[in-house]
């Protein structure tokens, strides 16, 4: 799809999403066979709940068809939040992780995990685990000096005061899947 349907879907969209609290992180339209898969990705700061994806592509699909953005193929609409591997890109996303542990690729430096503890406009404050019985050590990283980073999945985290969503909010579970637009019924 070109980037002006795509602009032109976001144009529609995002307004929607944005009524609802939260952002459009992702818009992609992939080939599936015969038809096209929209895949419309949200999340806010309170993660999003499987009722609100929901709600929001009941919304979404009524626009759709009203507007006919995606003109007589057949697609499916697809709107979820961002599972936990997405990468980090955004000051949202840095600030949505605090209390994590991330894994960064500095551009001079190596790679770091070490857990989130806040970020301001400039970058983050960090605290890197200590090795072999040490101490933990605090540790600034400016957003220029990091080439990707990505939430580290833990299966134990130490839950803290103002940790993020609470469990079994955003990520892959909050995943809804709405009907399945087809204007050219003539498939077998």
């Amino acid at each position: 799809m070109s980037t002006t349907q795509i602009d032109r879907l976001r144009g529609l969209l995002e307004p929607l999403v944005a009524e609802r609290g939260l952002d459009l992180e992702e818009l992609t339209v992939t080939p599936a066979g015969k038809r096209r898969v929209l895949r419309v990705v949200v999340d806010s700061d309170e993660g999003v709940q499987l009722d609100a994806c929901a709600e929001l592509s009941r919304a979404l699909s009524a626009a759709l068809d009203a507007d006919d953005p995606m003109g007589s193929a057949p697609y499916v609409l697809e709107v979820t939040s961002p599972g936990a591997d997405r990468p980090l890109t955004e000051q949202r996303h840095y600030r949505r992780a605090v209390g994590r542990l991330v894994a960064l690729r500095l551009h001079e430096g190596g790679d770091l995990t070490a857990r989130l503890l806040s970020v301001d406009e400039e970058g983050l404050d960090l605290e890197v685990p200590g090795v072999k019985g040490r101490k933990p050590t605090r540790r600034r990283v400016e957003f220029a000096q990091i080439a990707r980073a990505r939430v580290e999945i833990e299966f134990n985290r130490p839950k803290a005061s103002g940790d993020g969503p609470a469990e079994g909010t955003g990520g892959p579970a909050a995943h809804h899947q709405d009907t399945e637009h087809d204007e050219n019924e003539e498939e077998a």
